[in-house]
C-alpha cells in the first residue's frame, strides 16, 4: 500500500511517500480502506521525535491517528461491522496511509451527511473539546474562556460548551477570525495587551472555566481569572504540576464520537476544513499546521 512515512526524525520534509505491506485484520480487528486523514499537532510531534507511550522505536513510522474511510476486510470475533460500512475512527499511528488496521471498537458508523474530508478529520478535535469539557464540568448558565477558538479543537468547544447550557463563550482568536466565532456562538476576543480587561468587560460576572489551547499570556492571563483548577490546558502540559492546572484524563472511545457524529448529522455541531492535501503532500499539511494558524482542520485525502 502506499502511505505517508519518515524514515528518521524532522521537520516536515523526513515525510515521503513510500510502499508498504498492506496490513491484515487479526481477530478482533477491522481493516479500513482510508478516504480521509486528519493532520493534528500531534502527528508533527509523532514526526520531530517524540514517540507516544506504549509504541516501540522501530522505524519507518507512519502518522496520523484520525481517519475515515471503508471497511474491507473484518476479523474473527467482529460480528457488529461488516465488509462495505462507511466508517470514522481513530488509531495512536498509521492513519497516513490507503489502509489501517485497527480494533472495532475504535471505528463507528459515519453519518451519510457527513463529507469523506470532514469525517477524517472529526475524530480528534471533537474528542479533545468533549473530554476536557466534561472534565471541567461546564453546565448551565456558565460563562467558558476558550483560548484558540477558531482552530478544530476550539471550534467544537465553543459549540458544545453552548449546547450544555454555558451563558457565555468567550473566544479568543485573531481579527479575521471574529466573524466565524460570533456564527459558532462566542464572543470573540482579540489577543494580545489588554486581553485580561478585554475578556473581564465582556465577562462583568467573572469567568468559570477557562479551555487554553493557546498557552503562554492567554494561560497567564487565565490564572487571573480563575482559579487554577478551573483552567485546563492543552499546550502547557509541562507546567500542570507547577501551575495547578488540568490537563485532560479521559480517552477517546467510540461511543462519544457517535454521540458527536450524531450532533454533526442533526446540524447542531459544525466541524469546517480549512485544506485538503492529497497523501503525497503530506509534508505539506504538517507545514500548515505547524503555523499555529487558521480555522477549522487540515486534511488528507486518498485518491
Amino acid at each position: 500500500m502506499k502511505a505517508a512515512a519518515f524514515f528518521e526524525f524532522g521537520g516536515p520534509e523526513v515525510l515521503r511517500t513510500t510502499e508498504l505491506p498492506t496490513p491484515e485484520a487479526g481477530e478482533g480487528q477491522v481493516r479500513v480502506r482510508i478516504r480521509a486523514a486528519g493532520v493534528q499537532p500531534f502527528d508533527l510531534a509523532v514526526r520531530a521525535g517524540w514517540t507516544p507511550e506504549g509504541i516501540g522505536g522501530e522505524l519507518p513510522r507512519v502518522p496520523g491517528n484520525e481517519f475515515a474511510g471503508v471497511v474491507d476486510q473484518v476479523g474473527a470475533g467482529v460480528d457488529e461491522i461488516s465488509v462495505g460500512a462507511e466508517v470514522l475512527g481513530f488509531n495512536l499511528l498509521n492513519a497516513y496511509a490507503e489502509y489501517v488496521v485497527v480494533p472495532a471498537e475504535n471505528v463507528t458508523p459515519k453519518p451519510a451527511n457527513m463529507p469523506w474530508d470532514v469525517a477524517g478529520g472529526f475524530t480528534a478535535g471533537t474528542q479533545t473539546a468533549h473530554i476536557a469539557l466534561r472534565q471541567l464540568g461546564v453546565g448551565e448558565g456558565d460563562t467558558v474562556l476558550v483560548h484558540a477558538a477558531a482552530g478544530a479543537v476550539g471550534t467544537a468547544a465553543v459549540q458544545l460548551a453552548r449546547l450544555w447550557g454555558a451563558t457565555t463563550v468567550i473566544g479568543t482568536a485573531r481579527e479575521e477570525n471574529h466573524d466565524y466565532l460570533r456564527e459558532l456562538g462566542a464572543l470573540p476576543v482579540t489577543y494580545g495587551e489588554g486581553l485580561l480587561e478585554r475578556v473581564r468587560a465582556l465577562a462583568p460576572g467573572g469567568v468559570d472555566l477557562v479551555l487554553d489551547g493557546a498557552g503562554g499570556e492567554a494561560l497567564e492571563v487565565s490564572l487571573e481569572l480563575v482559579k487554577a483548577e478551573r483552567v485546563l490546558t492543552l499546550v502547557e502540559h509541562g507546567r500542570v504540576d507547577e501551575l495547578g492546572i488540568q490537563r485532560t484524563q479521559g480517552v477517546r472511545l467510540a461511543s462519544r464520537l457517535a454521540e458527536l457524529a450524531a450532533l454533526y448529522a442533526e446540524g447542531r455541531l459544525v466541524f469546517p476544513v480549512r485544506r485538503t492535501y492529497p497523501l503525497e503532500r503530506a509534508a505539506d499539511a504538517h507545514r500548515e499546521v505547524a503555523t499555529g494558524h487558521g480555522r477549522g482542520k487540515v486534511v488528507l485525502v486518498m485518491d
